[in-house]
C-alpha cells in the first residue's frame, strides 16, 4: 500500500427539462456569468466576501479544478425559450467516501420567481442520485435567505437544521440551515 488515494474526477452532466438545459460553461459565458454574480441581491447571500468573481474564471480554471480534483463543478443554467445563460447552478464539498456533495445556484434577477432555480437543482439532483450514485445532496442555506430555503423545499429537500457558524455570508461567519435530499427520497 502506497499511502495515496485515488481522486475522481466529478462526472460531466447535462440535463434537461422542457424549460431549461443545464451543462457545463465555457468561456462564452464569462460575461453573462460576471453579470450574475455582481447582481446586489446574489451578491449579499454569497460566501465570497466583497470581492467580485471573475466571470472568465469561473468558467473556465476554476471549473475546470473542481472538476479535475472531484471538488465538485461549475454549471451553467440556459433558459430553453431563448437559449439564454440564466444562472449557474454549482457542486462543491464532494465526499466521494460517502456520496455526498452540496448544490448551490444563482439566477439572473429577471428569471427568479418562475420555479426555475428549483427545476434545475431537480434536475441535477436526479442525475447525481440516479445516473452517478449519489447517497446525498445538501443545500446550505444562511437562515436570513428566503429564497434559497423556497428552492430547496420546491426541489424536495428535507429541513435538518442548522449548523452553527458553519460557513460565510459576505465574508464573515454565518450559521447556516442543512436541508437534504436522499436517495431514499426518490423511492
Amino acid at each position: 500500500m502506497t499511502g495515496l488515494v485515488a481522486v475522481r474526477t466529478f462526472p460531466a452532466l447535462t440535463v434537461s427539462t422542457p424549460r431549461l438545459l443545464v451543462r457545463a460553461l465555457t468561456g462564452a459565458d464569462a460575461k453573462q456569468i460576471g453579470a450574475v454574480f455582481s447582481d446586489r441581491l446574489t451578491r449579499r447571500w454569497l460566501p465570497f466576501g466583497e470581492e467580485s468573481i471573475d466571470g472568465l474564471e469561473w468558467c473556465t480554471d476554476e471549473a475546470q479544478e473542481r472538476r479535475d480534483s472531484g471538488a465538485g463543478d461549475h454549471l451553467g443554467i440556459v433558459r430553453r425559450e431563448d437559449d439564454r445563460l440564466i444562472g449557474s447552478l454549482w457542486t462543491k464539498r464532494t465526499d466521494w467516501a460517502g456520496r455526498v456533495t452540496e448544490l448551490s445556484v444563482a439566477l439572473e434577477p429577471a428569471a427568479r420567481g418562475y420555479g426555475l432555480a428549483a427545476e434545475a437543482v431537480i434536475a441535477v439532483s436526479f442525475a447525481l442520485i440516479m445516473e452517478h450514485g449519489f447517497a446525498r445532496l445538501e443545500i446550505r442555506v444562511p437562515p436570513g435567505n428566503v429564497a434559497a430555503r423556497r428552492v430547496a423545499e420546491k426541489a424536495g429537500f428535507s429541513y435538518e437544521g442548522v449548523l452553527r457558524s458553519a460557513g460565510h455570508v459576505l465574508g464573515d461567519r454565518a450559521d447556516l440551515e442543512v436541508w437534504s435530499l436522499v436517495a431514499a427520497d426518490l423511492r
